[in-house]
């Protein structure tokens, strides 16, 4: 049975237009329109962005427009900004942009100007880092601190060791970062391999502060600390949270003082602007933090104000959606041509994958086209020598971000021409290809030739800022989060909470102790008894 998206007229007018251009290739799209390649063009924001190699034409992109207009894009946006409450399975507002709106802005969340409290909690982060980089935070012992170890899963961790990898340029490198996650404790044991706990601070982020695997790894963190420190009352020296539960903070033994909070309308993986970046203001500096939210605002503006057809998320999402739901393709590359964005890829896996995970609609209806394209990817020109292969030769569709800087950090221009110029390449290799009758006027064995042929016609995007600044970070990031929304919006699901996380969690909580109790009795099926079974033995 179809549902509300797919038998709307916008939806059917685009399978009637796609099966129209389905057999139309890139190659013939920029015969037909000789100023593709600077038309399919917007330049906003800072950040130049070419979606000229993409399978579609004037007629498609406009056709992908008037699809979001039907589904009510911009009102939806409008309400994502305004503050309703359009995370309706949570009841909560979604406001990850009052987390870099600027003093002086009014956005309301129950009638409540949310934006004084954001600042606050900024002011506090911002006179805690001075102090630690100053070397003024003093540890139990009266050293300063040197080694700051964040702890958290999730959100919690993959948006500070992104930023922190990516901006490690601009990282205060007299003192060390470093990021515990995994319940494993290999994870931590690493973690705090060669640091002194007289001069560690650990960064304990938990909204709840229950999380199973950041208290498993606080814990582990108190024990490795006291074990040296011996008083209870080090704790406090040594031990900051981002939390909302000051009581479990209380008790675990940090100063209230030392709690750095945020709200139930940041969700996990949209929270690195919130306290949760803390980690990342210490690493480079409160000035640099603000430029970074900077850049998150600017995409925040941009996505609200500018026209669909000049609104880079906008049309990043609705090539998403173009590609999932009517080529079938089932992933996306991203791949960030600078190796301080090597983190990239993973952060946007968790941003995108569990956002737009879902299976039934806003009104609880089980869809009937396909949401939640896996995202992954590496840093080039890494990247080229692993699987690029598959994405040039490979049987599969796999639509292909590429994400470049025009400047170089580190002064090796002749290597950033090197690097740029692959990027470029492989752009124009994936789109164009090499024909069979090219290869042979290389001299090519005839027998090598099948082996030799790029049939091309493989889309990509190309997105090209500057340089790689903490503005710019905030910019690119702000960028797939708006597309993300963009994408829920079209497929009326909720890319603001993530029950799926759930039921393993909880599966996990009954068996701990049956892995802890040989004489337990087992209830599960046979596989699942079996594994614990092996496991005891």
């Amino acid at each position: 049975m179809s549902t509300d998206l797919t038998n709307s007229a916008a939806w059917k007018s685009l399978e009637k237009h796609f099966r129209e251009i389905e057999k139309v290739t890139i190659k013939d799209l920029f015969k037909l329109d000789e100023t593709r390649g600077t038309s399919f063009v917007t330049q906003e924001a800072g950040i130049y962005f070419d979606y000229s190699k993409h399978r579609v034409s004037a007629e498609t992109l406009s056709l992908l427009f008037s699809l979001a207009e039907e589904r009510g894009l911009e009102a939806k946006r409008e309400d994502m900004f305004s503050g309703r409450k359009i995370n309706t399975t949570e009841n909560r507002s979604v406001l990850h942009t009052a987390l870099r709106a600027p003093k002086g802005s009014t956005i309301l969340a129950d009638g409540h100007n949310v934006v004084p409290d954001v600042h606050a909690v900024l002011d506090k982060m911002a006179v805690f880092a001075e102090k630690v980089r100053r070397g003024e935070w003093l540890g139990f012992t009266g050293k300063p601190v040197k080694n700051i170890v964040n702890i958290g899963i999730g959100g919690s961790d993959l948006g500070p060791v992104m930023a922190y990898e990516a901006l490690k340029y601009y990282a205060m490198r007299t003192l060390t970062f470093r990021f515990v996650s995994n319940v494993d404790g290999n994870d931590f044991s690493e973690a705090v391999q060669g640091l002194d706990p007289e001069d560690t601070l650990f960064i304990i982020s938990s909204k709840t502060f229950t999380t199973l695997e950041t208290m498993a790894n606080a814990q582990a963190a108190r024990a490795w600390s006291l074990k040296k420190l011996g008083s209870i009352s080090a704790v406090a020296r040594h031990f900051v949270a981002v939390s909302t539960n000051e009581k479990e903070v209380v008790k675990f033994g940090i100063d209230a003082e030392n709690i750095f909070g945020f709200w139930d309308w940041v969700g996990g993986r949209y929270s690195m602007t919130s306290a949760i970046g803390l980690s990342t203001m210490i690493a480079i500096g409160p000035e640099n933090y603000q430029q970074l939210l900077d850049g998150f605002h600017q995409i925040d503006v941009h996505f609200r104000t500018a026209p669909l057809t000049r609104n880079i998320p906008v049309i990043m999402g609705l090539l998403g959606i173009w590609y999932n739901n009517f080529f079938g393709a089932q992933t996306q590359g991203v791949l960030p041509y600078d190796n301080y964005m090597k983190r990239f890829p993973a952060y946007l896996q968790q941003l995108t994958m569990e956002s737009n995970g879902k299976q039934v609609t806003l009104g609880g209806k089980r869809t009937d086209y396909q949401t939640g394209t896996i995202y992954w990817g590496e840093p080039g020109t890494n990247g080229q020598h692993s699987f690029y292969q598959l994405i040039h030769q490979g049987t599969k569709l796999i639509p292909c971000d590429f994400i470049g800087f025009k400047e170089t950090l580190n002064e090796l221009p002749s290597q950033q021409d090197y690097l740029i110029a692959n990027m470029i390449a492989q752009g124009e290799a994936l789109a164009f290809g090499k024909t069979a009758d090219e290869v042979r006027a290389g001299n090519v064995p005839e027998e090598l030739v099948p082996h030799k042929v790029f049939e091309g016609n493989r889309p990509s995007s190309t997105f090209f800022l500057d340089k790689l600044t903490p503005e710019n970070l905030g910019k690119l990031v702000a960028m797939y989060e708006h597309c993300v929304f963009v994408q829920g919006a079209i497929w009326d699901i909720n890319p603001f909470d993530q029950m799926g996380v759930e039921l393993g969690k909880v599966l996990a909580q009954n068996i701990i102790p049956e892995l802890q109790d040989n004489e337990k009795p087992l209830n599960h099926d046979s596989s699942t008894n079996a594994l614990i079974g092996f496991y005891r033995k």
